[in-house]
């Protein structure tokens, strides 16, 4: 065989398994092999030089547990890449067990927990989704939700973007979020809402108890329909030109004051 058609062998590879779960980046993959996921194949970039000493550790630590490792050209490799900070290994992962809601609900109050849960309303950007990970991971929410459609997936960009927290902050993924919100209204869950107007200070609301925290589209914050199902809107009075933050950042400082208020 040809080096030529070696090439063109892996880019069709490529084209086959590029719809399949992928993370990228020596962090992601390290978590995902701490939270047990199988990784199936991994991607390097192919060498005549030794790797640089952590990435070989963990190329070494993927090929223990089982995973297929493939040495592809630096072009092809790049072109695989769906992130810019891939840091030289791509890998192929069991898809990410997306969690039956009110089966861990039921987990978590049989335990004598009072959930706090975030619902992200169509949310669209990657980074905002990762970042809300990380946030999540830290602060100890039980539970994150998304809708099936019209929003951002834990993908690659996700995974890479959550540095690791993908691994270890259950996720659902429901059909309806509205449905979704009715149904822990009744278990007796109370509902906020974030929004830029006509909201009470954040800081001054309660958040004991079972709570669901929402957090709206980036353009368009929540839709009206979800809008119309939150018992508090709270919102974060800001001081500067910019009246309004990012989805994650808004996240962040809402989780935790609630976070804290909830520990007294």
């Amino acid at each position: 065989m040809t080096k030529d058609n070696q090439l063109t062998n892996d880019k069709v590879e490529n084209n086959a398994e590029k719809y399949l779960d992928r993370i990228e980046g020596r962090n992601p993959i390290n978590e995902a092999l701490r939270a047990g996921r199988s990784i199936n194949k991994v991607w390097v970039v192919k060498t005549n030089q030794r790797r640089e000493q952590r990435l070989h550790e963990l190329v070494l630590e993927c090929k223990e547990q089982g995973a297929i490792i493939i040495e592809v050209e630096k072009n092809v490799f790049e072109e695989m890449a769906e992130t810019p900070r891939h840091q030289g290994i791509i890998a192929q992962v069991s898809p990410k067990n997306y969690v039956d809601p009110f089966v861990l609900l039921e987990e978590l109050k049989a335990k004598g927990k009072q959930p706090f849960i975030l619902i992200l309303d169509n949310l669209q950007d990657g980074y905002n989704f990762g970042s809300i990970l990380r946030i999540s991971e830290a602060a100890g929410i039980d539970l994150v939700v998304i809708p099936e459609r019209r929003s951002v997936t834990a993908d690659a960009h996700v995974a890479k973007a959550s540095a690791g927290a993908i691994e270890f902050v259950p996720i659902a993924r429901v059909t309806n979020l509205a449905t979704f919100i009715d149904r822990i209204k009744e278990q007796n869950f109370w509902i906020y809402g974030t929004e830029v107007d006509r909201a009470e200070n954040y800081q001054k609301v309660d958040y004991k108890g079972s709570i669901a925290l929402i957090i709206g589209n980036e353009a368009k914050g929540m839709s009206e329909n979800i809008k119309k199902r939150c018992d508090f809107l709270v919102t974060i009075p800001m001081h500067g030109q910019i009246n309004s933050l990012n989805a994650a950042v808004a996240a962040g400082i809402i989780v935790f004051q609630a976070v804290e208020q909830r520990k007294s």
